[in-house]
């Protein structure tokens, strides 16, 4: 049992981008990839990396990852195929 005058320890925030910026996670997980692709890093048909990859590459959970391809998905960024992948949508094409 805590006293009142023992400190708490830090709980880590369920929302909030890293450094400390408000919003939600997979919101700047979008963005990050948002960004690759209009910079062109990540060519129009080129393959995403899994969720699972990309989970582990932003240190982020796998529900993380699959909303942040999600939101990519409703702006028109990538395209699924299911048991195929995610791929960088041709947007000249839309």
């Amino acid at each position: 049992m805590t006293t009142p005058d023992a400190p708490r320890e830090q709980e880590r925030p369920t929302t909030g981008r890293p450094g400390g910026e408000p919003g939600y996670v997979y919101q700047w997980v979008a963005d990050q990839i948002a960004a690759q692709i209009e910079s062109g890093e990540l060519a129009p048909h080129a393959a995403l990396p899994s969720e699972r990859m990309l989970a582990s590459a932003y240190g982020v959970s796998l529900g993380t990852a699959r909303h942040a391809t999600q939101l990519l998905r409703f702006r028109g960024l990538v395209v699924t195929v299911r048991a195929k992948g995610t791929y960088v949508a041709d947007r000249k094409r839309n």
